[in-house]
């Protein structure tokens, strides 16, 4: 008897929402609201995605989107918990975590020596090697954000900038575009790191700098994508 009943509802609610929709592109009445929490329980105990969800979901590639919510927000990273259909049909959730855009920068010299910062890192809680990296501020451009960052970390600034396109450390479930940049005809001065920064400069042979990236003493993705671009650069 409920099902029938709730069928009955969902179906007329589905047909409002469908002229309702066509009509003014937007949906304005609180009473489909109502039928769409009813059709969410009733998916969740049921399985199967009812007409109505499938009319306010979003394509999202092979998956639909029926909801999003922001669970958490800070100024570097910003988590959200979506309400989806999977690509084989079924409900269930995916949480994406969407962090600062970023860069990542090789200062390299006339001798060929590679500029690297060694520090300790809270994530994964080690010291690492990596190049000069750091995130995009509000209204910067890549490049803008490039020059601060080395020179913050290093000290280090460049008159010649070569742009080595964008990486994505993560596609699954994190969202972080990094562009990469190589940095050359150096002038050194004082670095200026941030009070979270404990930064320790090491001038390395590049051709030594491309090893520890093929051994994995350098992990950071980022820069081992880009001391291996640079890498094929150079050979060219």
């Amino acid at each position: 008897m409920y099902k029938s009943s709730f069928r009955k509802r969902l179906q007329s609610a589905c047909s409002w929402f469908q002229k309702s929709f066509w009509r003014t592109g937007a949906v304005k009445n609180q009473a489909i609201s109502l039928e769409y929490q009813a059709a969410r329980r009733y998916t969740t105990r049921n399985r199967p995605i009812g007409p109505l969800e499938r009319i306010i979901m979003r394509q999202h590639g092979p998956w639909g989107i029926l909801a999003s919510t922001e669970v958490y927000r800070d100024p570097w990273i910003r988590l959200v918990k979506d309400d989806v259909v999977r690509p084989d049909g079924q409900p269930g959730t995916y949480c994406v975590a969407h962090l600062k855009p970023g860069v990542s920068v090789l200062a390299l010299d006339e001798q060929q020596n590679a500029y690297l910062t060694e520090e300790f890192h809270y994530g994964v809680a080690r010291t690492t090697l990596e190049t000069a990296s750091g995130g995009i501020d509000s209204g910067e451009t890549p490049l803008v954000a490039a020059k601060r960052e080395l020179h913050e970390e290093l000290g280090v600034t460049a008159r010649k900038w070569t742009d080595l396109g964008t990486v994505d450390p993560f596609t699954a479930n994190v969202v972080s575009p990094t562009q990469l940049f190589l940095a050359q005809d150096l002038s050194f001065g004082k670095p200026q790191p941030e009070g979270s920064e404990l930064i320790r400069c090491l001038k390395v042979p590049f051709a030594d700098v491309v090893k520890m990236a093929m051994d994995g003493r350098i992990s950071h993705a980022p820069s081992v994508a880009l001391v291996l671009k640079v890498g094929r650069l150079l050979e060219c």
